[in-house]
């Protein structure tokens, strides 16, 4: 990566992180015996779903607040392929914002630590109604006050 997909804004809060460990099932490999491209999201989404639940900011979080999260923008870089049955890490890096979106950024390594893949996903805010939330609601501004606070260092 030559330069970071999220720079860092003044005075912001240092990103969140959390790491998944997985293991590449045999459903993921094409006829070249390597992880298709299109399961990377799906290892993207594995993250995601962990910072979650570490944090308190899933989608179930979201969904009971009246929030939706869809996907706005995603991008993948490929620097080396994944096989069956190898071993890899996920990581997922929260970059704060002070808009309504979720900027997620992701690197894959393999067993050896090498980076294989890395890339980041937009996610936007929306009422129930599907109307695009300009500023964060409530819970979700509660939880950057308290990430600012440095709740989560």
């Amino acid at each position: 990566m030559s330069r970071p997909y999220f720079p860092l804004q003044e005075g912001a809060p240092a990103p969140l992180r959390v790491t998944v460990e997985r293991q590449v099932r045999f459903e993921e490999v094409d006829p070249l015996a390597i992880v298709w491209h299109g399961r990377y999201p799906s290892f993207f989404e594995d993250a995601r779903v962990a910072f979650g639940e570490k944090y308190g900011i899933g989608y179930l979080d979201c969904y009971h607040n009246g929030v939706l999260t869809p996907i706005k923008k995603m991008h993948v870089d490929y620097f080396r392929p994944l096989s069956f049955p190898e071993r890899f890490s996920i990581e997922g890096i929260l970059h704060y914002s002070p808009a309504a979106r979720l900027n997620f950024e992701f690197i894959i390594r393999n067993e050896a630590g090498e980076v294989t893949t890395t890339g980041y996903t937009v996610q936007m805010m929306l009422d129930r109604e599907q109307n695009v939330m300009l500023i964060p609601p409530p819970f979700v501004a509660q939880f950057i006050e308290r990430w600012k606070g440095g709740a989560f260092s």
